[in-house]
């Protein structure tokens, strides 16, 4: 996983409450289990005028152009402002897979969904809770005829606005630990690799019977 330090982007506006993860990736793009490849997909029902299908070619495709993910001003972004309770609905891992796909790496919200929230972590995907003076106060900065460009500090928990003061914001240790020395669930494990090597070999020498099968095998 790509380490998170600091980056700077622009905003999009995504100015919708509840918005579940079917509509962030839809089921039938679930077939795949690879982590790439979803992006062309993101809020495909409200991005394309017609259904979407795995491997589809998206550049043929009629889009809507009043959704604000197909407005040319806000091509390129990388941060995503919504309201509360982002990706809320199922627990598909998919929806972190087709933000990060697109291009996202931080997302802006009074809430989000709990499981997704993790997911997103474990993704290399930044989610801030803001409360909602301050998202609404964003929502303003970057609808305006400027898209509005941040710098994210992950290291100072930072985030610079270029045409407003400084908003700080928190995260817990173990997540920001995680996105700062880009590790996910495996990396995690990794670090310890010698202990569980360690381990392996004192229960062989223990318990031999329970590796018979596994000698006999080899």
């Amino acid at each position: 996983m790509q380490p998170f330090t600091a980056f700077t982007g622009h905003i999009l506006p995504l100015d919708r409450a509840n918005v579940d993860t079917d509509a962030i990736i839809p089921k039938q793009f679930l077939k795949s289990i690879h982590r790439t490849g979803f992006g062309p997909y993101l809020f495909d029902e409200w991005r394309y005028l017609d259904r979407g299908e795995p491997g589809q070619d998206c550049s043929q495709r009629p889009i809507n152009s009043d959704f604000v993910l197909n407005w040319p001003r806000y091509a390129g972004a990388t941060i995503l402002l919504t309201r509360h309770n982002f990706g809320c609905g199922s627990s598909r891992e998919h929806a972190p897979w087709a933000l990060a796909d697109y291009g996202f790496r931080v997302l802006l919200a009074p809430s989000f969904a709990d499981i997704f929230f993790q997911n997103a972590f474990k993704n290399g995907l930044l989610p801030i809770r803001l409360d909602e003076q301050t998202i609404a106060d964003l929502f303003i900065q970057a609808q305006a005829d400027t898209p509005l460009l941040m710098r994210v500090d992950l290291e100072a928990m930072q985030l610079e606005p270029v045409s407003s003061a400084p908003i700080p914001f928190t995260i817990d240790p173990f997540h920001r630990h995680c996105l700062l020395n880009g590790l996910d669930d495996i990396g995690l494990t990794l670090q310890h690799v010698d202990e569980i090597s360690a381990y392996e070999q004192r229960r062989r020498l223990e318990t031999p019977w329970l590796f018979n099968d596994l000698v006999a095998a080899n």
